[in-house]
């Protein structure tokens, strides 16, 4: 079984940071891929970001140069810095584990982001 929780969201103006946390607990194999998503009104869930276990990282378009997406292998962590926020980055942010041998797909309860301008 495993579990994530995701923290971090709140409320900024534009041009500032927030730094997301997602801790996960349980039996996480490699080779495996962590990532995340977000998820605006109206709108279809995207990726943001993610990072597979050998440590290879793609980012959306839109967040590339703004966002840095990083792990912790010895706290079982994955981050998600966002700089240079814009209004356009409001969303949930959900976390995102799958292991690819089991095709294990595990979602986190998502936090919100809301960027003001």
């Amino acid at each position: 079984q495993v579990q994530l929780v995701e923290s971090g969201g709140g409320l900024v103006q534009a041009g500032g940071s927030l730094r997301l946390s997602c801790a996960a607990s349980g039996s996480i194999f490699s080779p495996n891929v962590m990532g995340w998503y977000r998820q605006a009104p109206g709108k279809q869930r995207e990726l943001v970001a993610a990072i597979t276990s050998g440590g290879t990282i793609n980012y959306k378009d839109s967040v590339k140069g703004r966002f840095t997406i990083s792990r912790d292998n010895a706290k079982n962590t994955v981050y998600l810095q966002m700089n240079s926020l814009k209004p356009e980055d409001t969303a949930v942010y959900y976390c995102n584990l799958v292991l690819l041998l089991s095709y294990g797909d595990y979602w986190g309860q998502g936090t919100q982001v809301t960027v003001s301008s």
